[in-house]
Parts: C-alpha cells; structure tokens; sequence
C-alpha cells in the first residue's frame, strides 16, 4: 500500500463505510464493513495512481495530516 492518508466515515443514509484518500481527488470506495472499505480504498488508490501515470498526468506526493475534534 502507498502511504496516501485516507479518512473514513460512516454514511447513516447508505449505511455504509466510505473511504477517501486525501490527496488524491475523486478517489473514494465504500463497503459495508470498515474492512472491506479499506480494502476497497487499497484498489481504488492503485487504480488511481496507475491511470494518472499511464495519462502523463501529476501524481501528488502523499502528504501528513493532523486530526483535530472540534
């Protein structure tokens, strides 16, 4: 797995996981269990980043992102 940084929540509507990896834009996957999203969040980033290299396109460096509660 890379080291892109992913947030994942609950969707009370869908009832379902979804995960996003922050520095990559519109790269997001869901799941019904909080494992199966990150599974799914593993293959969308790769998918993500091969697709951007196989297009000449930038491939943003992974970046650090501190949590905050507010």
């Amino acid at each position: 797995m890379t080291d892109y940084q992913v947030i994942l929540t609950w969707d009370e509507v869908d009832r379902i996981y979804v995960a996003r990896a922050l520095d990559l834009p519109g790269c997001a996957a869901h799941g019904g269990t909080r494992e199966e999203a990150v599974n799914n969040i593993r293959d969308a980033i790769e998918l993500w980043l091969d697709t951007a290299r196989e297009d000449g396109d930038c491939v943003p460096e992974p970046h650090t992102y501190e949590l905050i509660a507010v």
